[in-house]
């Protein structure tokens, strides 16, 4: 799943993009709210990481920004502002969370999860569809309870792909959610990362798990096989 941090401290920034993707993440980092408004007019992104005391633009008027211009992302701010009445303000204002600093890393990466399955509507951290299950909050796959041996991108991919079930998702989607606006790839990553994945979750002999709709994109349908048995 693909973030946005907007964040004018540069140790906090780059310290939350370094952890924030050895968690899982894709991260995009801005350090004014100019900047971060920008970058989100251009990206979909899962949910929005939001300082309120920034540069240029504060992060209030940001959120304003983004809810007036009819963008639902979820929206955690991340702010020492911790008085009630802030904390009421921001939520009222449209944002879906807040959390105050000082704060816990592992709490910060729990609440962005739990955003994350709030926008694909699964209250549940552990995905299912059919022999397959994926927990997310451990980024852990199985396939009829063996566990298989995916790699961080392999396991993006696949949580993806689940988390849209019985959607097509297009190559460009993929690029834009698995890895940051900085990161230069081969033009084929797609087409590879896909067949591995394949490999790993596709039981010898049994119907494909991940189709694909040819000149549209993958996906993995809502009901496979083994539900249907």
């Amino acid at each position: 799943m693909k973030l946005l941090v907007v964040e004018d401290s540069e140790r906090l920034r780059r310290s939350l993009g370094q952890g924030l993707q050895r968690a899982g993440f894709a991260v995009d980092l801005t350090a004014d709210g100019r900047e971060g408004l920008a970058y989100a007019a251009f990206n979909d992104y899962d949910v929005i990481i939001l300082d309120l005391m920034l540069p240029e633009v504060d992060g209030l008027t940001v959120l304003k920004t983004l809810r007036r211009q009819g963008k639902s992302t979820h929206v955690l701010i991340l702010s020492a502002k911790d008085q009630v009445e802030d904390r009421i303000r921001g939520l009222e204002l449209g944002a879906d969370d807040y959390l105050i600093k000082p704060f816990s890393f592992d709490e910060l990466c729990a609440r962005v999860r739990a955003l994350i399955r709030r926008r694909y509507e699964s209250k549940d951290p552990v995905l299912r569809v059919g022999g397959l299950e994926i927990d997310t909050a451990r980024q852990l796959a199985s396939r009829d309870g063996k566990p298989l041996p995916l790699t961080p991108a392999e396991y993006a991919l696949l949580e993806m792909l689940v988390m849209r079930r019985g959607r097509v998702v297009t190559r460009e989607q993929i690029l834009d959610h698995l890895y940051d606006s900085a990161s230069e790839v081969a033009s084929n990553v797609i087409e590879v990362l896909v067949c591995s994945l394949r490999k790993k979750v596709q039981p010898e002999g049994a119907p494909p798990v991940i189709v694909t709709r040819r000149g549209r994109g993958y996906l993995i349908e809502a009901l496979i096989e083994t539900d249907r048995q």
